[in-house]
């Protein structure tokens, strides 16, 4: 089920809408508008949030959303700036920059400053992927979820780039994390510590089923993502094949498997 009313910058629910607990309140100066695009992948819905008159991620182009960015933004809106690309995060950014005014919208690199944010390259669920950095707030896309984990593309590099990219996060200690979907992690470290031990337990649970003798991708997974419900089977299948490529990347791949046939 999606909440339809975000929370306020005190994190106080509207009316009507569940309660939120401690550890769902954003950090000061932090406001969050909840897409209504719940699903197993997006969870509640995309994230979508306004810190000093700037939007990150404005998330699906949905008239209700936008019409809620708008009212929350109002006459102090000073630009758009993006995570990634993907449609559940960006769709919504030139309509939007249009709505309020023309204000810019920034895909931003590497080290760039954009308004009050520091923009961090981490590669891996997205090619273009950035958190923002607002002082010691991560904005953190789909680096991380506020529950459970996030879809790698079956393409060579993707999970390697991941994994160092949220090594990179970690070192640079972020008090909060603010994600794209879900709940704020107030415990950045150690979620980020369970994020790389949970993709080298499955690395694992793989080899140690390829080194069995199987082979088949409804055997491998019934291994190595056995406690994935039936509705996210296809993602773990994606996720399968991203992990067979870091295995032959890393010259670990049996040789009578390719990647590419999963």
């Amino acid at each position: 089920m999606s909440e339809t009313g975000g929370v306020d910058r005190a994190g106080r629910a509207p009316a009507g809408s569940p309660a939120v607990t401690a550890d769902e309140r954003w950090p000061p100066g932090v406001a969050r508008v909840l897409a209504p695009n719940p699903s197993p992948l997006t969870l509640e819905g995309t994230n979508t949030y306004l810190v000093e008159g700037w939007v990150v991620d404005p998330g699906p182009n949905d008239d209700q959303h936008l019409a809620r960015v708008v009212a929350r933004a109002g006459s102090r809106a000073r630009g758009i700036v993006l995570t990634h690309s993907h449609p559940d995060h960006a769709d919504a950014a030139e309509p939007l920059a249009a709505a309020l005014g023309g204000v810019p919208v920034v895909a931003p690199r590497e080290g760039e400053q954009v308004g009050p944010f520091v923009a961090v390259a981490t590669p891996g669920h997205a090619l273009d992927h950035v958190c923002l950095f607002w002082q010691d707030v991560c904005f953190c896309g789909d680096l991380v979820a506020g529950r459970g984990s996030v879809l790698i593309p079956p393409e060579r590099g993707a999970l390697i780039a991941y994994l160092r990219s949220l090594e990179r996060v970690r070192s640079l200690e972020p008090r909060v994390l603010c994600p794209g979907h879900g709940p704020p992690i107030w415990n950045p470290s150690r979620k980020l510590d369970e994020y790389i031990a949970h993709r080298l337990k499955r690395e694992e649970m793989l080899l140690a089923a390829l080194a069995e003798g199987l082979r088949e991708k409804p055997a491998l997974l019934d291994r190595a993502w056995f406690d994935v419900p039936p509705q996210l089977r296809p993602v773990a299948e994606l996720n399968l094949r991203a992990h067979l490529w870091k295995l032959a990347e890393e010259g670990r791949l049996p040789a009578d498997v390719d990647p590419a046939d999963y």
